[in-house]
């Protein structure tokens, strides 16, 4: 019998505000950071269960705390119930009522219960000698229906709707999974496009995101309408006419501004605008969809759950779900995710970037597409290169395409050098 003995979990901070790296019209002074986890049982294997959220500074010592709250509620349970009935496990720690009183199913809360959950599948992807997306890709369809929480869902999503999706995905899965390690994941970059780089780096990071094949980037706006129009021409400039070019401007704007804002930026053929608005705001994302339309309204790396997702699938108010492998409470509820946008024909680019965000939501869209979506087309990772050095496992780019991970595990392992150079103290000067 194997049992949760204990856990760890640690405050870590990476300066990336000193070059400001990841700076928007929001978040102009990020560090990025993570309220990190470590599950430890009494398995003979030694196989220890690693995940984190990501957060940008301030506030990760009270993610880091909601984590070790949720943690605690797991030590001397045995382990092997938990990992064989995931989606039980799943409802037992979102439905703890005192705890949810404090969401209901948003917040530090529901984002900790998604690195407990996280570390449980980083447990089962390496007892079972793969890495998470295959775990995943080779469930049955009624077993992937089983990890899933369908209340709040059944006026957009069954069980039923689930099985159909899965079973339709089924044939074509061997043949899929032998194409993703042979071709990779189509990915895309932000690298060039932070608000805080000059206009020479800004041409330079385009010139080299070409070069390094990537077939799309995203530059942040929202601060200054001139400066958006200088850069996105220099990036347009660099790019050619024909080639996509998002843009961010990180919830900046009230729902006609956004409308007015895009509009001006419009004949640079923006490939979509990611977060316009409040993340909640559902109504305001349809009015701007409406109102920008055929640009594309994209958003999701904010969207606290499955029902947020829901609702703005219902009123049509967004074209691309870009889920995070952290904002939710873990993988089940990004498999309801996954399973509400092939529900309504919508390609699923996710949000990464961050710390560790682009190992962890690769397997969530290679997963995607050989057992849900079944289609790479209109489907991106988000790239950016920061930090990977760091984990374990970290991602691989070739010719602007995710390589897929082959090593077990969730990808969400830090190295332990790493954890204990970056470990918050409060008495730092950084």
């Amino acid at each position: 019998m194997t049992r949760v003995v204990g856990f760890d979990t640690v405050d870590i901070r990476f300066p990336t505000s000193e070059a400001l790296d990841g700076s928007d019209a929001m978040n102009p002074d990020p560090d990025y950071s993570a309220a990190y986890l470590v599950l430890r049982a009494d398995a003979a294997d030694g196989i220890e269960g690693h995940a984190f959220v990501f957060t940008i500074g301030r506030g990760n010592d009270l993610q880091t705390a909601a984590v070790d709250l949720v943690a605690q509620q797991l030590v001397g349970r045995e382990l092997e119930p938990l990992l064989e009935r995931m989606g039980d496990t799943w409802r037992e720690l979102v439905g703890d009522s005192q705890l949810r009183w404090l969401g209901p199913e948003k917040g530090v809360i529901h984002m900790a219960i998604g690195a407990v959950v996280n570390a449980l599948w980083d447990i089962k992807a390496k007892r079972a000698g793969m890495p998470l997306w295959q775990l995943l890709s080779r469930m049955t369809p009624q077993e992937l229906v089983e990890l899933v929480d369908f209340r709040y869902l059944g006026d957009a999503l069954t069980p039923d709707d689930a099985f159909e999706i899965l079973e339709r995905a089924a044939p074509g899965r061997a043949e899929r999974e032998a194409s993703l390690l042979d071709e990779g994941f189509p990915a895309y970059t932000t690298s060039p496009g932070w608000l805080g780089y000059s206009d020479e780096k800004l041409e330079r990071l385009c010139r080299e995101a070409l070069d390094e094949g990537f077939e799309l980037i995203k530059l942040k706006v929202g601060a200054s309408l001139a400066d958006d129009r200088r850069r996105l021409g220099i990036a347009r400039a660099v790019c050619g006419p024909d080639f996509p070019i998002a843009i961010d401007a990180n919830q900046r704007w009230e729902a006609q501004e956004a409308i007015d804002w895009v509009g001006a930026l419009a004949e640079f053929d923006p490939y979509w605008i990611e977060e316009p608005t409040f993340p909640d705001d559902v109504v305001a994302h349809a009015r701007i969809a409406r109102g920008i339309a055929p640009i594309r309204v994209a958003t999701g790396e904010h969207s606290p759950n499955r029902m947020n997702f829901k609702q703005l699938l219902q009123l049509d108010a967004i074209s691309v779900m870009q889920i995070d492998s952290t904002r939710v409470a873990g993988v089940n509820e990004n498999v309801a995710n996954l399973l509400l946008a092939a529900k309504f024909g919508v390609p699923v680019c996710p949000h990464a970037g961050g710390v560790g965000l682009c190992e962890a939501v690769q397997h969530l869209s290679m997963f995607d597409f050989v057992a849900v979506a079944a289609t790479r087309e209109d489907r991106r990772i988000e790239f950016v290169d920061h930090l990977h050095e760091h984990f374990a496992d970290p991602v691989r780019i070739r010719d602007g395409r995710y390589l897929a991970p082959t090593l077990p595990g969730a990808g969400m392992q830090m190295r332990a050098a790493s954890r204990d150079a970056y470990r918050w103290r409060s008495d730092d000067a950084r």
